[in-house]
């Protein structure tokens, strides 16, 4: 995973590695919430060279996702795969993050977006995947 600092516009470019699974989950997770704690709240997940992810990678960019939401940030994902993101669409997540296929898109609408709340359909879908 790589951290990329955008200052003029106020964000973070992070790019996963070809296979989020399990076993390297934890770490990920880690990465992620820390970086976020030290204030990198807006964040764009680079998926272009995502090729395979779990239920478990999904999770993580969950937690991420609550976690900037706890600092009235936000996620949003950039250029999944089309098996990805048919695994976040069969998961609905496409209904909680905003996905874009250039990151200048993704990089303004983060930088012209307000605070991000957790809408009560945000919540059952969450609870659902965590079923």
């Amino acid at each position: 995973m790589k951290f990329e600092l955008k200052v003029a516009q106020h964000a973070s470019v992070v790019t996963l590695p070809i296979r989020m699974f399990m076993a390297h989950t934890p770490t990920y997770r880690a990465a992620l919430v820390d970086y976020i704690d030290r204030g990198h709240t807006r964040l764009v997940i680079d998926m272009q060279h995502l090729e395979y992810i779990d239920s478990s990678g999904l999770s993580v960019l969950i937690s991420a996702r609550n976690q900037a939401l706890n600092y009235q940030g936000n996620i949003v994902l950039l250029s999944p795969s089309p098996a990805v993101r048919s695994l976040i669409e069969l998961t609905r997540l496409h209904h909680i993050f905003e996905i874009f296929e250039t990151e200048a898109l993704a990089l303004d609408f983060l930088r012209h977006s307000s605070i991000v709340e957790e809408s009560d359909f945000d919540k059952r879908v969450i609870a659902d995947l965590a079923s």
